[in-house]
Formats: C-alpha cells, sequence, structure tokens
C-alpha cells in the first residue's frame, strides 16, 4: 500500500516541484516503485520527468473530470520504478467544474483507491493556492511535505497553509500530519536565511 505524500506550499517559486521530482527520483533508484501526480496546471513536475504535456491525451485534468481513469494516465519515465500522471493548462479549468460535483473534494482520493498497490510512494506536486485542487490533494495524502524559503513572506504565509491544513482534517475528516518542513534555498551566510532557519 503506497504511502501518499503531497508536497504543498500555497506560495509559489518554493522548490515545491524540484522537492517532488528529486525525492521521486531518489526513491526510485533505490528500487522503490513511485508515482508522481502532477497537480499543477503548469505543468513543471510532467516536463521535469522529459514528458510533452501538451501531447498527452490523458492527464490528471482527465481523470478529475472522469473522461479517464488513472491508470490510463499513468506514463513511464525514463527511470525504472518512477512513474507520472501528467498535467497542462487544461488543469486550470477543473476548480470550476469540480466545484458542481457532489463530494468533489474526494475525487482525487477515489481515483487513487485502484492503484495504490502498485506503488510504494505516491507524491501529489500541490499548485501553489488553497482551492479545490489543493483540497483534493490533502484529502487524499496521508501526510504532508512544505517546502519553505528561507525568507520573511514564506515563513509569514505558514500560518495561512498550517490553518488551511487544520481546516480540511476538522471539516471534512481527513488528517494530513505535516511529514516535515524541508528549507529551500537557505543560505547561512545571510542573517535572514539564519533567522528563518532558528525559527
Amino acid at each position: 500500500m503506497a504511502e501518499i505524500i503531497a508536497i504543498l506550499n500555497q506560495k509559489g517559486g518554493c522548490g515545491k516541484t524540484t522537492t517532488a521530482v528529486n525525492l521521486a527520483s531518489a526513491l526510485a533508484l533505490y528500487g522503490k516503485q513511485v508515482l508522481v501526480i502532477d497537480m499543477d496546471p503548469q505543468g513543471n513536475a510532467t516536463t521535469g520527468f522529459g514528458v510533452e504535456k501538451n501531447e498527452v491525451t490523458n492527464t490528471i485534468y482527465s481523470v478529475l473530470t472522469g473522461e479517464s481513469t488513472i491508470n490510463d494516465a499513468v506514463i513511464n519515465t525514463d527511470i525504472p520504478g518512477l512513474d507520472v500522471v501528467a498535467s497542462n493548462i487544461a488543469l486550470s479549468g477543473a476548480e470550476i467544474e469540480l466545484s458542481k460535483e457532489v463530494g468533489y473534494h474526494t475525487i482525487l482520493e477515489l481515483a487513487t483507491e485502484t492503484i495504490t498497490d502498485e506503488y510504494d510512494y505516491i507524491f501529489i506536486d500541490v499548485p501553489p493556492s488553497l482551492g479545490i485542487l489543493t483540497i483534493n490533494c490533502l484529502v487524499a495524502a496521508d501526510s504532508v511535505i512544505i517546502p519553505i524559503q528561507a525568507e520573511f513572506y514564506a515563513l509569514e504565509g505558514m500560518a495561512d497553509l498550517l490553518e488551511a491544513i487544520q481546516l480540511v482534517e476538522t471539516r471534512l475528516k481527513s488528517p494530513s500530519p505535516i511529514k516535515g518542513i524541508l528549507l529551500t534555498l537557505y543560505d547561512s551566510r545571510t542573517r535572514l536565511g539564519r533567522d528563518v532557519y532558528s525559527n
């Protein structure tokens, strides 16, 4: 049974995609079966694995809208044991469509149930927002890793992020414990970097 880990921060540019791609690749190189689900409409994780995102027919968008199953959307990468479910700009319109569905917050969770036995780890590259797509990611995930830049504004946004995680846990009865906070773009030579690290 796969452990599903969401790589989450509502702030862009903090290293979510880089974290997802590198963690997944490293675990696959150690012999684990790993899947990355790209839930960001920018599709950077998809591109990071050498997949041409605009040429993919079955993406996470088609899975969420019921046009295909997640099994149909899995793409093998050049790294043995590492697969990806691709994303592209079509996903940006999914929030409006999903909001009309009953139980919209469980769509990703239900989709992943059919493949959890095939992997050791499933990483979800979460979009930089706190909308419906992110709620789906939190409900589907067993735990969360939060990449955070060593800068003031990134630290300031942590309160909102932690509140969102807690709301999903209490209102939707779906706990997503924080597996860790990963400090990115850290420069120990700067006072700001050291202050953020110590906090």
